[in-house]
């Protein structure tokens, strides 16, 4: 792939020293393309961070036609790599088809973020749970006041380095609260999407339960409001004499990275996996349930230290993590670190500059 066009800030931002929380620090480039019906994507650019201008008549802005994915980057050692960063831009073109947005080229992609991230390396924290959180994402930019889908779109890759998704204690237990009167998605819809409007339709659940004392909402099922499906910013796992079950990809499940490569590594570690259908009733009610655990790029693995539904509420392993959530955290850090090696290829090795 021939070098992307690099617009040279004037002045570079200062690094952070301590803490850096989560995506509240950006760095100072960022990617840019632009689409147009009949001309196709184009323009692809390297650029100062900074704030973008579309017309207030933006179709984002009124139909909301925006698709987003997240990964990170990381230091091996002196090597910097990315985790599987295919996975996210092979989903990305799934939420694009939903929304009826047009597809993007994921070798160019893969090969644009390799550049951008080669020119931000410096930014690449090395602490403890640190990483650069990647933000990719589209938006819709007719000006057209009309549903129908746009015929222009801007596409950009912003870059974040972060802490802990928790902060200083990486694995610290999470309360998670069932919500049992809002639904998130159903099968036919865009819960297997990654896009804005699933989240959006999120938050109200998600206040009333910060508001009670919870840090996630579990969602279930639209139909039934029986099969718990996902928590609002991760996949969900559960522990059952021994057995690693997650509930199945259904069409209203984001098919979470983490998701995957949780399976796929759990089986290769030898634990017994299976995803199917789980009812909330059988969570509460059941004494197999030995460890709860979530999974998605920001928070790594978080485990579920008690469960609320309805008036009843249920401490996971009084609280604390569980062997097994530790054994699957401790092995995919190692990973994505570079501490053990990669039998599956997941880590791409980007050549420094």
């Amino acid at each position: 792939m021939s070098a992307i066009k690099v617009i040279e800030r004037e002045v570079l931002k200062e690094k952070p020293q301590g803490p850096m929380g989560f995506g509240q620090l950006f760095t100072d480039y960022m990617f840019t393309m632009d689409y147009k019906e009949g001309k196709g994507w184009h323009h692809a650019l390297i650029k100062p961070y900074q704030n973008i201008e579309i017309s207030p008549a933006a179709q984002v802005l009124h139909y909301g036609q925006a698709v987003f994915e997240g990964m990170k980057a990381y230091r091996q050692g002196d090597d910097i790599i990315l985790f599987r960063p295919e996975e996210n831009f092979k989903r990305m073109n799934l939420s694009n088809a939903r929304l009826n947005i047009p597809e993007v080229d994921v070798a160019f992609l893969l090969d644009a973020l390799q550049q951008l991230v080669r020119l931000e390396q410096d930014w690449i924290p090395a602490g403890q749970g640190e990483s650069l959180y990647i933000r990719p994402f589209v938006i819709a930019t007719e000006p057209y006041l009309g549903v129908h889908a746009a015929t222009e779109y801007q596409f950009m890759i912003i870059l974040s380095p972060v802490g802990a998704y928790y902060g200083d204690d990486q694995l610290m237990a999470t309360r998670i609260y069932v919500e049992d009167e809002y639904v998130r998605a159903v099968r036919g819809g865009v819960g297997f999407a990654k896009v804005a409007g699933n989240y959006a339709a999120s938050l109200a659940a998600q206040t009333r339960a910060s508001e009670l004392g919870y840090h996630q909402v579990l969602w279930l099922d639209g139909v039934e409001q029986r099969y718990i499906e996902e928590v609002g910013s991760m996949n969900i796992f559960f522990v059952m004499d021994g057995k690693v079950v997650t509930p199945e990809l259904n069409g209203s499940i984001l098919p979470g990275i983490t998701r995957k490569s949780i399976l796929q590594l759990a089986a290769y570690l030898g634990y017994e996996v299976e995803e199917r259908r789980i009812a909330i009733e059988e969570v509460m009610n059941a004494e197999s349930v030995s460890e709860i655990f979530g999974t998605g790029t920001a928070a790594v693995i978080s485990p579920v230290g008690s469960i609320r539904y309805q008036d009843r509420e249920v401490v996971i392993n009084n609280g604390a993590t569980g062997p097994v959530t530790q054994h699957l955290y401790d092995e995919y850090t190692a990973i994505q670190e570079g501490r053990k090696a990669d039998p599956f290829n997941w880590c791409l090795k980007i050549n420094k500059r």
